[in-house]
């Protein structure tokens, strides 16, 4: 066994991106304050071919050196969209069609492992603030709340680490590879 080189990779070029047919997903990031953990959910959503990223409220956008750091040029591939008042953005998304997913642990969140998704369906999955997680009036829109289950001291997990998870689970769910 080696470890395969770039060329082997075969990933697309950032063109090759942009024209690529995306999965009918979209993230938005309600006043995420990290760059750090923006620049990862850019690189999320470039490997998983997330149709674009909502950056919402303090949440920084590109161009931005410590985003672009962590993003490493995913920051240029994938779409995104500033709006101030995240509560209005998920309005417009759901306005689009897109089911609103919120990973928060709520009286009423469904286990990752047990989300429902349809083939059919395009879906928002929204992500909260490091400390404060989603603004309780977006919970209140959301058509589901997804947790992701934990077994050790901690309540949660780090908002870049939720993404990835959250978007690989939804990946196999809806069979996109």
């Amino acid at each position: 066994m080696r470890k395969l080189s770039m060329d082997e990779l075969n990933r697309l070029s950032v063109d090759d991106f942009r024209q690529a047919r995306k999965n009918p997903v979209v993230i938005l990031l309600d006043d995420v304050r990290s760059a750090h953990n923006v620049g990862s959910a850019f690189r999320t959503a470039d490997a998983f071919l997330a149709e674009k990223i909502y950056l919402c409220g303090i949440t920084g956008t590109p161009p931005n050196r410590e985003i672009t750091k962590t993003a490493l040029g995913a920051d240029e591939s994938v779409k995104w969209k500033y709006a101030a008042d995240s509560v209005e953005a998920v309005k417009q998304v759901r306005a689009e069609g897109y089911k609103i997913v919120v990973i928060e642990q709520t009286s009423g969140s469904v286990p990752l492992q047990k989300l429902q998704l349809s083939p059919n369906s395009k879906y928002c999955f929204v992500f909260g603030n490091e400390v404060f997680g989603v603004k309780e009036e977006i919970v209140t829109m959301a058509d589901t709340c997804v947790e992701i289950p934990q077994f050790g001291t901690k309540h949660s997990l780090n908002v870049s680490v939720s993404i990835g998870i959250v978007m690989w689970q939804c990946a196999m769910v809806l069979n996109l590879y």
